[in-house]
C-alpha cells in the first residue's frame, strides 16, 4: 500500500514544479513542430514520438486543453492563441459527436477552461468569445445526455459500445452536462420535452456508484471494498444488470486501475460541484452519502492497492504480479519483465485523492481528510520526478510509463524489455498538468482550480 509521506507540504513540491512546467512547454512546442496533424489526434507515444491510434477521437480536447493549462500557468500569449485558433479550427465536430461518451475530456478540457480563464480575468474578456464558448458547453452536454440508457432503478450515459454498456470513466462527462446544466440550458427531446441536465447527470453517478463500484457487500466472491469494474452490462429489454466486464482491464472481476482513478476523480470534483453550486437540488442530502461513500471507497482501494510511492500497476488482477514479489510493499518498478505500471492513473488518481482531502477537512472530518490529502501529495512526489517525469529533450511525451490498451498489444515494448515502457500518453499528459496546476494554484494562494469556476 502507499506509503503515506503525512509531513509533504504542498510548498515542498515547488522546485519539482518548476522544472515541471519548463519540460511542459518544451514538450508542447515539439508536439507542435514536429506531429504530422493529417494523422488524426495524438494518442501515445512509440519511441518518444506522438503517434495515433484509431478508435475514437478522444484525445484531441487534451492535446488543446494542455496548451491552455500551460498558459494558465505561464502567461505565454503566443501559445494561448495559437490554441484558441486550433480549438476553433477542429473542436467543433467534438460538440456534436453523438457516438462518444467522452465529452467531458474533449470539451469541458478545451472551451470549459477557455471559459474559466475569462472568468478568472485571466484573459481578456469579449462578449461574443464567451457566448461562443458558453454555446459549445451547452451543446456539448446535451449531446452527451442523449447517449441514455434507461434502466430499472436509473439511467446512464452508455459507451460508444451500444446501450448496454456503462462505462466507469464516463463518470467524467458527468461535468459535461453539469457545466450545461449551470450555463441554464435545458436537453429537449421528442415532442419538446424539456429534460434536466444536471438530473441525468445524477443518475448517471448514482448508477456508476451502485454498479461500477463495489462495497464488500457480497455482490460476488471478489467483492472488495473500492474495487471497480470498467464496464457494466444492461438488458435493454428489461433494464436489469447482468454483469461486471472490462475493456481495457484484465477482467471484469478485477479493477482497471485508470478506471479506479477515473471514479476516484469523477466523484471528488463533483462532491465540490455540488458544494459550491448544487444547493438547491431537492435530492441532494440523499445523493451526497452516495457520493461519499464511492469516493472514499475507490481512493482507499487505490491506497491498498498501489505500491508504496504511489504508482499503480496497470490493473490490481493482472495475472502475473506475483512474479514481481512482494509487490505492494516497494517502489514500482516500471522496466519489471512482468506487468507494466500505468503513470496516467496515478496522475489521475493524485487529484481525486487531493479533491477527496480537502472536500472531507471542509466538512469536520479532519483526519481522514488529510489522510487522503497527504495520500495525493505522496503521488505528486512520486510523478514529478524521474523515472516518471521525461526529461529527455527528444522525447515529446511529459509523463513516462503510461500504458493505453494492454490486452490488446497497442503498447509499444522498447528492444530489450518484456512490457511497455518508457512511454507517455495524451491523457497522462493532460491530466499531469492539470493536478500540477491543482496544486500550482493552491501554493500560490490562487483561485481554487475547478472545471465549474465558469
Amino acid at each position: 500500500m502507499i506509503k503515506i509521506n503525512t509531513d509533504l507540504q504542498p510548498s515542498d513540491l515547488t522546485n519539482k514544479l518548476k522544472r515541471f512546467w519548463e519540460l511542459s512547454g518544451e514538450k508542447i512546442r515539439l508536439i507542435e513542430n514536429n506531429y504530422d496533424v493529417s494523422k488524426g489526434s495524438p494518442v501515445f507515444t512509440i519511441n518518444g514520438q506522438y503517434t495515433t491510434r484509431g478508435w475514437t477521437e478522444w484525445t484531441q480536447g487534451f492535446q488543446y486543453g494542455s496548451g491552455i493549462l500551460q498558459y494558465d500557468i505561464t502567461g505565454d500569449q503566443s501559445l494561448l492563441d495559437s490554441t484558441r485558433q486550433k480549438v476553433v479550427e477542429v473542436m467543433a465536430p467534438h460538440i456534436s459527436h453523438i457516438g462518444v461518451h467522452d465529452h467531458g475530456f474533449n470539451n469541458v478540457s478545451t472551451y470549459g477552461n477557455l471559459l474559466r480563464l475569462m472568468k478568472e480575468g485571466k484573459t481578456s474578456f469579449n462578449e461574443w468569445e464567451k457566448n461562443f464558448y458558453e454555446l459549445a458547453l451547452k451543446i456539448s452536454g446535451a449531446v452527451q445526455t442523449s447517449r441514455w440508457t434507461t434502466i430499472k432503478d436509473s439511467g446512464f450515459i452508455h459507451s460508444f459500445n451500444g446501450p448496454h454498456s456503462l462505462f466507469v470513466d464516463t463518470i467524467r462527462s458527468c461535468r459535461a452536462l453539469m457545466v450545461s446544466h449551470q450555463l441554464g440550458h435545458v436537453f429537449q427531446a421528442e415532442g419538446d420535452q424539456r429534460i434536466s441536465l444536471l438530473e441525468r447527470a445524477v443518475q448517471h453517478m448514482q448508477s456508476t456508484a451502485k454498479y461500477s463500484v463495489f462495497y464488500g457487500e457480497g455482490r460476488d466472491v471478489y467483492d472488495l471494498w473500492g474495487r471497480t469494474a470498467h464496464e457494466c452490462i444492461f438488458n435493454v429489454k428489461d433494464g436489469n444488470y447482468r454483469s461486471p466486464n472490462s475493456q481495457q482491464g484484465y477482467t471484469g472481476f478485477s479493477t482497471w486501475t485508470r478506471g479506479l482513478a477515473w471514479a476516484m476523480c469523477g466523484f471528488a470534483e463533483e462532491l465540490e460541484w455540488f458544494d459550491a453550486k448544487g444547493n438547491d437540488y431537492p435530492g441532494k442530502e440523499t445523493l451526497l452519502p452516495v457520493m461519499i461513500k464511492a469516493a472514499r471507497a475507490t481512493c482507499d482501494f487505490y491506497i491498498n492497492h498501489t505500491p508504496i510511492d504511489g504508482i499503480p500497476y496497470w490493473d490490481t488482477g493482472a495475472p502475473n504480479l506475483y512474479k514481481i514479489g512482494d509487490y505492494l510493499n516497494q517502489t514500482a518498478n516500471p522496466y519489471n519483465d512482468f506487468e507494466p505500471v500505468d503513470s496516467s492513473a496515478a496522475a489521475i488518481a493524485a487529484q481525486g485523492l487531493l479533491r477527496l482531502g480537502n472536500y472531507l477537512q471542509k466538512h469536520n472530518e479532519a483526519e481522514d481528510g488529510k489522510r487522503y490529502w497527504q495520500a495525493g501529495l505522496t503521488v505528486l512526489n512520486t510523478i514529478f520526478d524521474e523515472p516518471y517525469l521525461s526529461t529527455d529533450p527528444n522525447h515529446q511525451g511529459l509523463l513516462l510509463h503510461s500504458v493505453y490498451h494492454h490486452p490488446n498489444g497497442w503498447d509499444h515494448i522498447p528492444e530489450g524489455s518484456k512490457v511497455p515502457n518508457g512511454e507517455s500518453s495524451m491523457w497522462g499528459d493532460y491530466h499531469a498538468r492539470e493536478v500540477a496546476l491543482y496544486i500550482q494554484r493552491i501554493i500560490n494562494n490562487d483561485t481554487y482550480y475547478t472545471f465549474f469556476n465558469i
